[in-house]
């Protein structure tokens, strides 16, 4: 996988999802009005993959994810200013997140997390995500 060399617009992060009885469930965060999946720019020599996995960590404090699908990921259409983020589907069998206090801010990064349906991350996610999200419903289904 290649290096991505950060310029401030490039993120990764998963679309962390679990199987239940109901189907297939995602993980959604919320910061302030946004809700978004878990991700973070690029650190300087890092792969999107291991970036991803440490802004899971980071976010939501889930080591404990398997990427079934290898490198297999979805991007993002050029956001905020040219911004690019690429998503990895992230199997975990956690049912409760506590989201950590990160360092910097002194407070968890995020106020809010959920497991929801394809439908419902329809309705909370951003137009931008819609590509990640009608990826993410044909690869695991």
């Amino acid at each position: 996988m290649d290096r991505l060399q950060p310029t401030g617009k490039r993120a990764a992060g998963a679309v962390v999802f679990r199987r239940t009885e109901r189907g297939v469930r995602l993980l959604l965060l919320r910061a302030f009005k946004n809700w978004d999946f878990p991700k973070g720019l690029i650190e300087p020599g890092e792969t999107e993959l291991d970036a991803a996995k440490r802004e899971c960590a980071e976010e939501t404090g889930l080591t404990d994810l398997d990427f079934p699908f290898g490198d297999a990921h979805k991007d993002t259409l050029a956001y905020a200013g040219g911004k690019v983020a690429r998503y990895f589907p992230a199997e975990t069998e956690a049912v409760e997140i506590e989201l950590p206090v990160s360092p910097e801010l002194g407070r968890p990064e995020h106020h809010e997390w959920r497991w929801v349906s394809f439908d419902e991350a329809e309705e909370l996610l951003p137009p931008r995500l819609g590509i990640v999200l009608d990826w993410a419903r044909r690869t695991l289904a």
